[in-house]
């Protein structure tokens, strides 16, 4: 057990992650020696940053609190805390159930957890991170909370309103990591299109990115979780014409069918969401469309399915997950619906929609075998270098896979390279 080390795990999503970046700052300046995920944890003192949002997620969270619970039974762990989004849902429950957690935080309140172990929040280095990402890529979060009233979803419980962060604080966020060496941000909300209503009575998306991408050494900005209802359409202009704004867009329509958007609350038709593709096509060419999509919520008919595959088919999203249905205590649904659709029946649709989206995927990748792109390079893994182009997100995205042995390059660098094949989802290319 190495004093003055804090070991932090993160589940979870990206959101999480920015979390646990601003409080490893913090406990650095403290004075503590900070690893994060680390395969063997050996610190006297763990934080985990949880995450609630469906089963499986929960049950991994829990399963990790157990874990280092055991570790502290056994004396090879200080002090346990526990923070993130489970502890914001469930933290009368948690503190009964495992004891041994010194204490819990919830989302907002982990700034405590510095004062819990005798030091001060340092004011003057809120929007200073430790980069748990390579460093020329960071997650950068605009906002918190969801004002949205989707059926199934535990978000806006756990987070609650959208609260906006200040235009101004959120550039001097970009300028400061851009110090730091990071080139491209993927920019995160729990639902981006309703930055600055709250703050600024207006959608201010669009002016948020235009003054972003002014700001010198910005190389890339990629958008992460839009909604298609009320889009605001003045960011179509923004990404045309910024060329350091990825033509990408990453925009969780969830169904087609106007009975289950319906049931879902979803607040946009089928009709406007054809006509919103349409519109990013139009005004954007080139743009890829990642969606996420749901089979199985209450009331989805074998009618409605059949509708959402040929939606699938005939719109060929670049980028698509699929998730089933799983019921979230507190949620409309939960209160107002029964979860009809029997597992296998979820499952069985699942498999069928994402075999079509294989397919769709695989023919959309074999068609830039022969173009060139301007790649960024992650890392060097094995014999390959690993890249990613302006329509790849990190972690969830094809990646390009250029030799090792045929040059060096450096990570962190862009090049531009020629497609030689396309595999499944994976690009491989040789720089030009």
């Amino acid at each position: 057990m190495k004093r003055n080390t804090i070991d932090i795990i993160t589940l979870g999503c990206s959101k999480n992650l920015v979390d646990s970046e601003h409080l490893m700052r913090q406990l650095e300046e403290a004075g503590y020696k900070v690893e994060h995920d680390s395969e063997n944890p050996k610190g006297e003192i763990a934080v985990i940053n949880t995450c609630g949002f469906i089963g499986d997620a929960k049950e991994e969270s829990i399963n990790m609190i157990l874990e280092f619970a055991q570790a502290k039974e056994e004396g090879r762990l200080k002090k346990l805390f526990v923070m993130g989004c489970l502890s914001e849902r469930y933290l009368k429950e948690l503190s009964v159930e495992i004891p041994q957690v010194d204490k819990f935080y919830g989302k907002y309140n982990w700034n405590d957890l510095l004062k819990d172990l005798g030091k001060a929040y340092q004011e003057e280095l809120h929007i200073q991170r430790t980069l748990t990402t390579p460093k020329h890529y960071a997650y950068l979060k605009i906002s918190e909370g969801c004002d949205r009233t989707c059926s199934y979803c535990a978000i806006p419980i756990i987070t609650g309103h959208h609260v906006s962060r200040p235009m101004e604080e959120i550039l001097d966020e970009v300028r400061y990591l851009v110090s730091q060496g990071v080139k491209e941000f993927q920019v995160i909300a729990q639902e981006l299109t309703y930055y600055g209503v709250d703050l600024y009575k207006k959608q201010m998306l669009p002016e948020l990115i235009r003054q972003f991408s002014a700001i010198p050494g910005v190389e890339w900005i990629r958008l992460h979780y839009a909604y298609p209802a009320h889009f605001p359409k003045e960011l179509f202009q923004v990404m045309r014409e910024s060329p350091n704004v990825c033509k990408y867009m990453d925009i969780a329509l969830q169904h087609i069918s106007n009975t289950v958007l319906s049931k879902m609350r979803r607040n946009v038709t089928k009709e406007e969401t054809y006509q919103l593709i349409e519109m990013f096509r139009k005004e954007v060419p080139g743009i890829h469309l990642r969606t996420t999509l749901m089979v199985g919520h209450p009331g989805e008919t074998e009618e409605d399915f059949e509708e959402l595959k040929e939606f699938v088919r005939k719109v060929r999203f670049d980028r698509m997950g699929a998730f089933a249905y799983s019921e979230e205590e507190g949620t409309y649904s939960a209160d107002h619906y029964t979860d009809d659709v029997p597992f296998e029946v979820k499952q069985t649709r699942l498999d069928e929609l994402m075999q079509i989206q294989q397919e769709i995927a695989a023919e959309l990748s074999a068609n830039k075998v022969g173009k060139q792109f301007k790649v960024m390079i992650d890392r060097l893994e094995g014999e390959y270098y690993i890249g990613r182009t302006e329509f790849d997100s990190p972690e969830v995205d094809p990646e390009v896979l250029i030799k090792a042995d045929e040059g060096e390059l450096a990570v962190g660098n862009f090049y531009q390279v020629e497609v030689l094949r396309a595999e499944d989802f994976d690009l491989y290319a040789k720089v030009l």
